[in-house]
């Protein structure tokens, strides 16, 4: 798996079992629930791969039992990429915090995250990949504000990318701040929050026990 082998190359008192073992965690976790879209972003297309392929693979050797789910990938925007290295995928286990935004991120911390993003000394405002770090952060411009790339150079042409920056803070914080009061609302409503997982988990184990106990008896073991 490419995943396996990059991040290994990265992190080498990190490579441990569960790295390993986890596509075909995340195959069990689609193929159980008879899952038909995924979302998923591009790295981890090769990773839906393999669940096609042993649901494929199962279903083939003992008659039609998983549906063979589909990838659902955004055409753009599938891959943000850091905010201090814009080569390399955003991502949470970066070592650099400032490489990328939470979602709960406080609204200081995304605006100082912005500010020091990584730019280039060109000073143009363009969308191409010789502009790599602005191409980035146009992009987030343009997912949270549904504007065109177009539209968005066109107004901060000639500005410099300070006034840029700026208002991209702005239009992430705006963005995630609904996402932030439903946090804080759900976080101090304990029992509604216990009944969602309560019922979300029974809902779950019904449809995971379902397409168990086909398993089981196709390839022969005792029924649980």
């Amino acid at each position: 798996m490419t995943q396996y082998k990059e991040k290994s190359k990265k992190s080498e008192e990190n490579l441990n079992a569960a790295l390993f073992t986890y596509p075909v965690l995340m195959a069990s976790d689609i193929l159980l629930y008879q899952t038909d879209l995924v979302p998923v972003g591009e790295d981890q297309k090769q990773h839906l791969e393999l669940a096609r392929d042993l649901a494929i693979r199962f279903n083939n050797k003992y008659s039609d039992t998983f549906k063979v789910p589909e990838p659902l990938i955004k055409e753009f925007g599938a891959r943000i990429m850091s905010l201090q290295n814009p080569e390399a995928k955003m991502s949470k286990s970066d070592s650099d915090e400032n490489g990328y935004i939470l979602i709960l991120d406080n609204k200081d911390v995304i605006r100082r995250k912005v500010k020091r993003a990584v730019t280039d000394s060109l000073g143009v405002m363009a969308y191409n990949d010789e502009q790599l770090g602005l191409k980035n952060l146009l992009t987030i411009y343009s997912i949270f504000s549904n504007e065109e790339i177009p539209q968005i150079v066109n107004r901060y042409e000639g500005q410099g990318y300070g006034k840029f920056k700026e208002d991209l803070a702005e239009v992430v914080v705006n963005g995630l701040s609904p996402i932030h009061d439903k946090f804080e609302y759900l976080i101090k409503n304990k029992d509604y929050l216990e009944k969602i997982y309560k019922d979300g988990a029974e809902k779950a184990e019904y449809q995971a026990m379902k397409t168990l106990r086909k398993v089981y008896k196709k390839i022969g073991f005792i029924a649980r």
